[in-house]
């Protein structure tokens, strides 16, 4: 059996005599593709390692937060992920809820847990949530919300810089290479009309010359092609999923921080704190004045 042969489609004798006859706007042509080439490249390598960084740290961040019922414990415990998109948004948000307990507290009494049977999933979450007695009013979790959602918008932006770049090369590689093609076979048609030639030798090197830069634009862009949807479904999946976190890490914050207690409870432990300082001020008037009232010279 006779093994066939095949030229290969890169013989380097082809693109070097393609090359060779292209004219001056083909090779400028080729020169702005290669730019084009090399920062298409540069972001594929870059953004698939920055992916490849989120989607890790991200599994393992998820993993930790849905080990614990509370969810500040993770700062508490100083774990890092860095590179992680959630962990980002969580830290933002956790820092701003710790600065508000700091600063802007409410203290509030511990209150009997009405369930707390440890079968129930809820149980330990109405446990801790019971009998915090220091807690964020209703104003202070909204900044805690403006801030998640301007961290979440700030790493959405993260993931997608740069894609700009492959969309151009997807869409304008191709352009770019047929506009070089197209204007060496006009200089070429202009050449043989001009030497009053019309031979195959002589229309063939322009024509390889003109169809390599349409070569060198599909060169560019199938790999900017390829990557862009790849990239861009696996950045859907992250912001869906962070968009699902911060849902959840949200409602969480508040069930356990947010002191949302009913207006009619809230007068009413106004009220008795009220009385219990008025009752101790005159007690404390009372014993002074027994006390002045034994005094000598009186």
């Amino acid at each position: 059996m006779h093994l066939l042969n095949f030229t290969p489609m890169l013989a380097s004798n082809a693109l070097q005599f393609a090359i060779g006859k292209a004219t001056p706007e083909g090779k400028t042509t080729m020169g702005a593709l290669f730019v084009l080439s090399l920062f298409s490249w540069t972001i594929i390598i870059t953004k698939a390692r920055q992916l490849y960084i989120a989607r890790k740290w991200s599994k393992k961040f998820y993993a930790a937060y849905s080990a614990t019922r509370d969810p500040m414990d993770i700062k508490r415990r100083s774990e890092e992920f860095d590179g992680s998109p959630a962990y980002q948004l969580y830290i933002r948000g956790a820092d701003e809820v710790d600065y508000h307990l700091k600063n802007n507290p409410v203290n509030v009494k511990g209150r009997p847990v009405p369930v707390s049977d440890p079968t129930l999933g809820h149980g330990n979450t109405d446990i801790i949530a019971r009998s915090r007695t220091t807690k964020i009013s209703l104003a202070s979790y909204e900044a805690v919300k403006v801030v998640m959602e301007e961290a979440a918008g700030a790493e959405a932006m993260a993931l997608e810089k740069g894609m700009i770049v492959l969309s151009t090369a997807v869409a304008g590689g191709p352009f770019i290479g047929l506009l070089g093609t197209v204007w060496g076979v006009m200089e070429t048609f202009a050449g043989i009309a001009s030497a009053g030639s019309a031979s195959l030798t002589a229309m063939a090197p322009g024509v390889a010359g003109a169809l390599i830069c349409t070569v060198i634009g599909l060169l560019v862009a199938i790999p900017a092609m390829f990557s862009y949807n790849f990239m861009v479904t696996t950045i859907r999946a992250i912001t869906q999923e962070l968009d699902g976190f911060a849902s959840r890490y949200a409602n969480q914050l508040e069930h356990l921080y947010v002191d949302n207690r009913p207006l009619s409870e809230e007068i009413k432990e106004a009220n008795e704190t009220l009385a219990t300082r008025i009752v101790g001020a005159l007690k404390r008037d009372a014993a002074t004045e027994e006390l002045t009232g034994f005094t000598p010279g009186n």
